[in-house]
């Protein structure tokens, strides 16, 4: 911690501390360039954001924070900024992660409570729409890329034949359209259980936002439950996809009166962000050189496999996969 930004933001929060004294440490490590602080005076703790401006923009995280407060979901209040600087000093939702409070007993009311604030996020539609970017054609196509040119070449050292690519680039074009003919609502984009937080009070916490776009309304639901972190028996995805569903029937969404309609583009859905999920994995380790994302590989995987051998339009996909992906995985990286 004793490098220069770490020094920058010391100083700087001396100015916006009462009375200036603090006690700070590390809260939660991060797949991004973010790191963050737990920041201690007074009996109050509150985070301390540290956001390399070279790296990214600390105005995204500050305009999408207003805008889902607004909604009614509970993200973190902001206390003050520098946004020249990339610092923020923003609310503790707490140290208690979905995925360290997450289990058979805990589960059937953590993810509806999660539900419930995801239907908030959907129903404010009217108004995010134009506040926040489009999750496009371009966009959806640029994610599926990165387990290509991340897993298959760098991490497995393959190099698909014509055909292979071939058979690639038509199932991203594939699981795309089905994205995009989706109904489009507010995405959170990262809404899983590393992300979501349990406090004392109107739960779950939601951190790690700043992503948001409008996009396909299965996408929050399959990350929140065909989670890359932790995996649930299937009968359990089945009830709580079928649950939210009802949900959002209820509340007036637009969705197809037909469950196997929804499943699917709950399935084709996951099958995209899986495809980004390990691409990310492998960079993380690669380029990044953080090694702990690689555990969660397989899971990944499995579920990617899953969807492939599901539905017959996947076929040439789930050969390439069985044939040559997964054999050159297993090779390399289990014994």
């Amino acid at each position: 911690m004793l490098d220069q930004r770490f020094e920058q933001l010391t100083v700087w929060l001396k100015s916006r501390i009462p009375r200036g004294h603090y006690e700070i440490a590390p809260a939660s490590s991060d797949a991004s360039f973010r790191r963050y602080f737990r920041v201690s005076f007074h009996d109050e703790t509150r985070i301390a954001m540290d956001v390399p401006p070279q790296q990214e923009s600390c105005h995204k995280f500050v305009k999408v924070a207003e805008q889902l407060q607004s909604l009614g979901l509970n993200v973190p209040r902001i206390y003050d900024q520098d946004l020249v600087n990339g610092f923020l000093l923003v609310s503790d939702l707490g140290n208690i992660s979905y995925l360290a409070a997450l289990s058979c007993e805990t589960a059937g009311s953590m993810y509806a409570d999660a539900m419930r604030s995801l239907l908030s996020l959907q129903a404010g539609k009217a108004q995010l729409e134009g506040q926040l970017p489009v999750y496009d054609r371009a966009l959806l196509l640029r994610e599926v890329t990165i387990f290509d040119e991340w897993f298959v070449q760098r991490h497995l050292g393959l190099c698909l034949s014509d055909n292979q690519q071939q058979i690639f680039s038509d199932v991203c074009h594939q699981l795309v359209d089905a994205a995009l003919q989706q109904p489009q609502v507010p995405v959170h984009r990262d809404y899983h259980s590393r992300n979501l937080m349990i406090g004392s009070i109107d739960n779950p916490g939601i951190l790690d936002f700043q992503d948001a776009v409008i996009g396909p309304i299965t996408y929050d639901l399959v990350s929140l439950l065909k989670d890359c972190y932790i995996n649930w028996p299937a009968s359990d995805i089945d009830r709580w996809l079928n649950q939210f569903r009802n949900d959002l029937a209820s509340s007036g969404m637009d969705v197809p009166p037909d469950p196997q309609t929804f499943r699917r583009w709950f399935d084709w859905m996951g099958a995209q962000r899986h495809l980004k999920a390990i691409g990310i994995f492998a960079r993380l380790f690669h380029r990044d050189h953080k090694a702990g994302y690689l555990k969660d590989i397989p899971r990944t995987l499995t579920y990617l496999e899953d969807v492939a051998n599901t539905y017959e339009e996947l076929s040439a996909f789930s050969s390439l996969l069985h044939e040559t992906i997964l054999p050159r995985y297993y090779e390399r990286y289990t014994s």
